[in-house]
């Protein structure tokens, strides 16, 4: 599929006016070469985006509703997880437990194998964040469900002999397994390592005040001992953390709360270690309206310590925003660069932002767009930056249903400027009554 390009009535500095042909000016050499020009340039903008679905989910071991995003190694290879689908049913449901996944490029195709299966007890269920690899070529992962119900921690290992078949599963160690009361509940967004190889991450419930918590992962002589760094409280300092967290080159930790704050719309602190413990400071909390609504995503920081990210909006006033939050010596100044008009430019962008090597933003709004689906199928979007300050906003992909619907997760961008993501929904597949969801690509 491509993306349909706008005209334009002049190319390169030039405008012609087709009331002003005549028969012998369009017969002259300099006109014919003009024309093939033009008609050059038309061709090239119209595949200047070409949308690809890489892999069409079909609930069965390779899963279903891949709602978190992909990551890629150094060799090109996607790995993600589905919160359904795979060969294990959850409690006797109609549903998987979950999967993860690698997408590998196999001469002109891509080729999904299986890693592993959930089973839904001990080992936990539905995955809800992407998977990331640790110091030791590791996948690590989290799970919001499972024998408890309250999730856990995991990393998965290659077989150390060879594989019998590519779909021998990996071997899935648990790291832990949270109890729901003060350890956390429902661990929920990216977690992330330090340069120690700690691991820290989120739960959307539990903590010392139930309102969520941010925990820390040790991991010494071949054990992992897990801590909780901060317990959210639930009043001006947050709480029912959904996104992930990020470093500083000094240590500190970012993030965001769906709820909270000042004014009871979410929040984004940061984490400050010391001897004595880790310390939270608000650097915003969110007003509602323009200023933005129930921060879900993770967050993403330039070179110069700014940091990005994305509000889902209320439905009345706004549909959503992203955002820029930038320092000073003694405040953080918010500054919106797109408010989401509800319509064909999206709606309730709840992903996480990446940056290309230029300094372009991209993104995904889970609903939005004029095709298929009720409200929108979602759309992915482009954020690119002027000289004067302000951002400019283009329309790169609008979903449908039959190539997705619902783009849920970060999307990630590799070296050539290639766009990879997965839409929960949609796709050639059906289940029950709904698409399995897909890879997709976006090629500029």
């Amino acid at each position: 599929m491509h993306i349909k390009a706008r005209s334009h009535v002049s190319t390169f500095g030039m405008s012609w006016n087709p009331a002003r042909l005549t028969v012998a000016n369009m017969l002259t050499p300099l006109f014919l070469i003009f024309m093939l020009l033009f008609l050059f340039v038309i061709a090239q903008s119209a595949v200047a985006q070409t949308f690809t679905v890489l892999h069409n989910f079909t609930d069965g071991q390779d899963g279903s509703v891949p709602a978190v995003g992909l990551v890629m190694d150094a060799a090109g290879n996607f790995y993600g997880t589905t919160w359904n689908g795979g060969q294990r049913n959850c409690g006797g449901g109609l549903y998987g437990c979950g999967a993860v996944f690698k997408l590998a490029h196999k001469a002109s195709g891509w080729i999904l194998t299986p890693l592993y299966d959930f089973a839904g007890g001990s080992d936990g269920s539905q995955p809800y964040s992407r998977v990331l690899f640790g110091l030791d070529g590791r996948l690590y992962g989290t799970t919001s469900g499972g024998q408890d119900g309250f999730g856990t921690v995991f990393n998965l290992t290659p077989l150390a002999r060879t594989p019998r078949t590519s779909l021998d599963p990996w071997v899935e160690t648990v790291l832990h397994r949270f109890s729901g009361g003060g350890d956390g509940s429902v661990p929920h967004g990216d977690p992330v390592f330090d340069a120690s190889g700690n691991l820290y991450g989120t739960t959307y419930e539990g903590g010392a005040y139930g309102q969520g918590a941010v925990y820390k992962l040790t991991r010494s002589h071949g054990t992992w001992t897990q801590s909780v760094i901060y317990s959210f409280t639930g009043g001006t300092d947050g709480k029912w953390p959904l996104g992930g967290l990020i470093f500083d080159q000094s240590g500190n930790l970012y993030g965001t709360t769906s709820k909270g704050g000042q004014y009871g719309y979410g929040a984004l602190y940061a984490l400050n270690p010391s001897t004595t413990g880790w310390t939270e400071n608000v650097l915003h909390s969110f007003a509602g309206g323009n200023d933005g609504t129930g921060p879900v995503g993770g967050l993403v920081s330039d070179r110069v310590g700014d940091l990005y990210g994305t509000t889902q909006g209320d439905e009345y006033i706004t549909c959503g925003t992203v955002y820029k939050l930038t320092p000073s010596p003694s405040s953080w100044t918010l500054t919106n660069l797109h408010v989401f008009d509800c319509g064909v430019d999206g709606e309730n962008p709840d992903n996480g932002l990446v940056f290309d090597a230029t300094g372009n933003l991209y993104g995904a709004a889970i609903y939005g767009g004029l095709s298929g689906c009720f409200g929108g199928c979602g759309v992915v979007f482009k954020l690119a930056p002027g000289s004067d300050g302000i951002w400019s906003y283009s329309l790169l992909h609008e979903f449908n249903g039959g190539d997705g619907a619902l783009p849920v997760g970060s999307v990630i961008v590799d070296a050539n400027g290639n766009l990879y993501g997965t839409a929960a929904y949609g796709g050639t597949y059906e289940c029950s009554g709904r698409g399995c969801g897909v890879v997709w690509e976006i090629t500029p």
